[in-house]
């Protein structure tokens, strides 16, 4: 079976094409993600991959490509940044958001899209789900939930009797 093939090469090969684009790019990180972007190309084609005969430079030469179209965008962006100046300055956070952020993490991703979404970003309930793609019934009640949450988890009452919902 072809991507049978893939997986062969892959567990013969990875490492040591890591290490060769590693020498090539200076960037473990980057050697790394060239060399799995490699091997996803392969497994588009598992049948063509299995036909080469010399997989391991097949891939070497489509990690190499990978790592320098990379580069070469990196320094495109790096020169248009250059061009429009430093990023504004962001006012310092204080304590109760940094708490509050992490706080929000913790949720499970509905609770948090949806709180985000209404609160922050200041949308309807009724762009919020068709936002996530949920009804609003839906909507609604992650947003109760998430207020609970966060109560529980802020240590804060007062986010947990606010049951009214704004739409």
């Amino acid at each position: 079976m072809p991507v049978d093939v893939v997986g062969e090469v892959y567990a013969g090969c990875f490492r040591r094409l890591v290490v060769q684009l590693y020498a090539v790019t200076g960037d473990l990180t980057e050697a790394q993600e060239a060399v799995q972007e490699a091997f996803v190309r392969a497994l588009a084609a598992p049948g063509r991959f299995a036909r080469l005969d010399n997989p391991e430079a097949w891939l070497r030469r489509v990690a190499v490509n990978v790592a320098r179209s990379r580069h070469r965008r990196r320094r495109v962006l790096d020169g248009l940044l250059r061009r429009i100046g430093p990023p504004p300055v962001v006012a310092d956070v204080g304590p109760d958001h940094v708490a509050l952020m992490a706080a929000m993490r913790r949720l499970p991703r509905g609770q948090r899209d949806a709180l985000a979404l209404h609160y922050l970003v200041d949308l309807p309930i009724e762009e919020v789900a068709d936002t996530l793609g949920v009804s609003v019934g839906t909507v609604k009640s992650r947003l109760s939930r998430g207020r609970r949450a966060l109560a529980l988890d802020l240590g804060e009452s007062v986010y947990a009797g606010s049951a009214d919902v704004r739409s």
